[in-house]
């Protein structure tokens, strides 16, 4: 009778819910602990990297320990390493052997940039990529005369930027910036920090574009660490995310992403004309040619005012240098001639051996950085002929000799359409 009044089935339902909520248990403690597993392995990751990539404060006691054996000396060296009054903030850095920081220089806020055992050395005759070589500060040798050092100074300079006119402007200016403390006289240690220096493509640049804005001036060095000038908003544009989001994103959507913080377009307008200005400076400037053979927008950044200003210049090099070392490139295509992300050479088939000229100028490279960033907002009045002319620039191909009148001719019509529209403003 009592077996009639509770079915089987009733007996049986409270097995089943314990068996799901055994199920359910299981599920979540499996998610639970691979959620926990990715995690660890994400943040393992990232601090191998870390630590893998940011060696300032190695850095910092190399640089110090050759200070106070009286190998080096420089501007910065008594700040770094007795006064503790320049300090290594947070860590930007892409490349072990080329460290870079945030700073700050008592009332300066600055970047620090630290070359790591090995600094980037064009060799002429070797491979396109730098060869590394380690910086062992024996140069210039214990005796050499003021004059000397002038000689080796400008005898590089000749090397690097070709036989100019007024090369012997920017030796001076070199002697000018080894003495450091200013009394007069350069020492040994000085001068062995400015050679080491003056093989940097960063620092060359900042040299011979010290009187224009486009670059951040040099506030101090120690040796072949030194100090440039912060620039407040970097990249020119775009949006960091983690890897794991990046991966899923279409390509068209992260270009349109990378536009969504960026200045007004007056703004933009004039950022844009700083970056035009420079590819005329590098152009035939000065003291040579150059050639930017990483036109991308984490290379760029711009001040409060809106100037542009040049964030990474170590793949901006002296043009006879590049074509010195790329005709000793060995070559099977096109593709083997590449050099940085932009400069690109045509490799010769019959002796397998890439040819001197890029081909694609480095106005076609700003324009082409440039497209999606001032053709967003642009007004309506401007922006077909705007279109237009950088449509026309990111096509020119070829070396800017070859074209100088129809390149030119493309850069000025874009420049003067923009100031025409912002000049009236106090964007200007």
């Amino acid at each position: 009778m009592a077996r009639g009044l509770f079915p089987c089935g009733l007996l049986r339902k409270p097995l089943f819910i314990q068996a799901r909520f055994s199920y359910l248990h299981m599920k979540y403690l499996f998610f639970s602990w691979l959620a926990v597993f990715v995690g660890s392995w994400i943040v393992y990751v990232e601090y191998s990297s870390y630590t893998e990539l940011c060696r300032g404060h190695e850095c910092k006691n190399s640089i110090c320990d050759k200070y106070r054996k009286g190998v080096i000396d420089g501007s910065a060296c008594s700040s770094l390493c007795e006064k503790d009054t320049l300090y290594l903030g947070k860590c930007f850095t892409a490349k072990p052997n080329s460290q870079v920081y945030s700073g700050s220089w008592g009332d300066l806020e600055g970047v620090i940039k630290c070359q790591m055992e090995e600094a980037p050395h064009y060799d002429l005759g070797s491979e396109m990529e730098p060869r590394k070589e380690a910086v062992a500060f024996n140069k210039p040798t214990k005796g050499t005369s003021v004059e000397k050092f002038r000689e080796m100074i400008f005898n590089h300079l000749k090397a690097k930027v070709g036989d100019q006119a007024n090369l012997a402007d920017l030796a001076t200016k070199v002697l000018s910036i080894a003495d450091a403390n200013k009394d007069g006289h350069i020492s040994l240690p000085e001068a062995r920090s400015t050679w080491a220096l003056l093989q940097l493509n960063e620092f060359l640049l900042a040299l011979v574009l010290q009187d224009r804005e486009h670059t951040p001036k040099l506030l101090g060095f120690c040796g072949d660490l030194y100090v440039m000038e912060k620039v407040p908003y970097s990249p020119l544009y775009g949006i960091s995310l983690p890897w794991i989001i990046e991966v899923w994103i279409p390509a068209g959507l992260r270009r349109s992403m990378d536009q969504w913080f960026t200045p007004s377009w007056p703004h933009k307008a004039k950022i844009s004309i700083g970056l035009l200005e420079l590819v005329e400076d590098v152009f035939h400037g000065t003291f040579g040619s150059f050639l930017m053979c990483d036109v991308s927008a984490t290379s760029f950044g711009y001040n409060d005012r809106h100037d542009f200003k040049v964030m990474d210049a170590q793949y901006i090099v002296p043009e006879v240098i590049f074509q010195e070392v790329i005709r000793q490139q060995r070559c099977d295509v096109d593709e083997d001639c590449l050099y940085g992300a932009d400069c690109l050479t045509s490799c010769d088939l019959t002796k397998h051996r890439c040819t001197p000229e890029v081909t694609r100028p480095n106005l076609a490279k700003a324009c082409d950085a440039l497209k999606d960033y001032i053709l967003r907002g642009a007004p309506a009045d401007v922006s077909e002929e705007l279109e237009k002319q950088l449509y026309a620039c990111v096509a020119l191909k070829g070396a800017a000799e070859q074209m100088e009148i129809e390149h030119s001719l493309i850069l000025n019509n874009i420049k003067t359409l923009l100031w025409k529209k912002i000049s009236h403003t106090k964007d200007s």
